[in-house]
């Protein structure tokens, strides 16, 4: 049953790139284009949480610029760190949680997208629009405390 609730509109703070974004690179060399235009056209992207599952709050979003639309990686990682941003097929999602994982990990953000002591625990909820925004890595360990 579709919802008449309009959606929230969430800005999240990532770095890209570096530790923060492994596959940037490759991505970019994939989508034959450089990193700073990979992350320019991740950011002007509106996405939409198309549902919430595979881990607690991790939700699953569509609107990925079909010039990154990249597959998995061929071999997922063991562990891919909480706040993690990646893309695979025609979406876009941020881990909730360190867990093993295959999508290409373009950047991080240090928003907690699941936190139980909240009333809502899950950050995201379907129908929700996304928009990121780069930031450094000073601002991410400046803290976010709103965020997290």
């Amino acid at each position: 049953m579709a919802s008449t609730r309009p959606g929230a509109v969430v800005t999240l703070p990532v770095v890209y790139g570096g530790s923060f974004g492994p596959d940037l690179g490759e991505v970019a060399e994939r989508a034959g284009l450089s990193p700073q235009d990979v992350i320019r056209l991740h950011q002007e992207a509106v996405y939409r949480v198309a549902m919430v599952g595979f881990s607690p709050g991790f939700a699953y979003l569509i609107g990925l610029p079909e010039p990154l639309r990249v597959p998995r990686r061929e071999t997922p990682r063991s562990r891919v760190e909480q706040g993690s941003v990646g893309i695979a097929g025609f979406q876009t999602g941020v881990y909730s949680f360190a867990t093993p994982g295959g999508w290409q990990i373009i950047g991080r953000t240090p928003v907690a997208l699941f936190d139980v002591r909240r009333s809502s625990p899950s950050l995201l909820a379907p129908g929700d629009e996304v928009r990121f925004e780069a930031v450094t890595e000073e601002e991410y360990h400046g803290g976010f405390g709103a965020y997290t």
